[in-house]
């Protein structure tokens, strides 16, 4: 697996699984005439997404963006979200000659069940957490909102993904931007959650932003192409017009969460508004 090197980092774009949403919730208020056209659905108007977690070399520390969607939940939950390949995250790391013991740093962006579902793994002694020589970084925005759900929310925060890691004491909050390693920020990103964050690298002139659900793959770089997923849509909207332009004038490299053919790319205002260069 050939690292991207951005300046003294190597990062691993990891592919954890694979899983379809629907194609209406996914863009929102884009009509499917319009949303068809960069994506294909099946017979549920669902379509395919893949969960990509994101790690880091730094020196001599291993840093994990995301911990993917995990089996836990069950059969009825696997079919629901059409669920393929939960948990290669492991195998993943092992082509790498790293087990979850390596890892020094988790990331969570934020902690719905596809981005913090191996989190914590059922063993026979229960549910305990999967990272456990690592620190959890988590907006501390995230955390209550994980733990304190509404009707709303309800289905994409699931308790077994949470509940085991701060009962262990893992969990390390943040509020607001936090440089965690030199050259290794955690900035908010909110409106799909209050409180979402993202991952930005900086080194040797070199840039990278994992953009978490904020982006969730590049086609829905235009800014009205907003998830019905978002709770707050309109924070979405003034988090990407703060961010689009610092991203494209710097020349981020930027990550998606969930593109299925595009791992990075690189984003510009074009004519017709922003756009990727994939």
């Amino acid at each position: 697996m050939k690292p991207l090197k951005v300046g003294r980092f190597e990062v691993y774009l990891l592919l954890d699984g694979r899983f379809w949403l629907d194609g209406g919730a996914m863009f929102g208020i884009v009509p499917k005439a319009l949303w068809s056209k960069k994506t294909e659905s099946d017979e549920q108007n669902r379509i395919p997404l893949v969960i990509r977690p994101m790690l880091i070399k730094a020196g001599e520390r291993w840093v994990l963006v995301e911990t993917g969607v995990d089996t836990k939940p069950g059969e009825k939950h696997r079919k629901i979200y059409r669920i393929e390949e939960a948990g290669r995250l492991l195998s993943a790391l092992k082509e790498l000659g790293l087990g979850p013991e390596d890892i020094d740093l988790v990331v969570n962006t934020h902690l719905h069940f596809d981005h913090a579902g191996l989190n914590v793994v059922r063993t026979e002694e229960g549910l305990v957490p999967l990272f456990k020589n690592a620190r959890y970084l988590v907006q501390r925005q995230e955390f209550f909102e994980a733990t304190h759900p509404h009707e709303r929310n309800r289905g994409s925060y699931l308790p077994e993904n949470v509940e085991p890691v701060a009962e262990a004491g893992l969990f390390e909050f943040v509020e607001g931007e936090a440089e965690v390693l030199p050259g290794l920020r955690l900035v908010p990103l909110p409106g799909h959650t209050l409180g979402q964050q993202g991952v930005e690298l900086e080194s040797e002139g070199e840039k990278l932003v994992y953009t978490a659900d904020l982006l969730p793959t590049f086609a829905h770089v235009p800014l009205p192409y907003i998830m019905a997923y978002d709770l707050y849509p309109v924070t979405t909207l003034e988090t990407r017009k703060t961010h689009y332009p610092r991203w494209a004038e710097e020349g981020y490299l930027v990550v998606t969460p969930h593109d299925p053919k595009v791992p990075f790319a690189r984003i510009r205002e074009g004519e017709r508004g922003w756009e990727a260069l994939t």
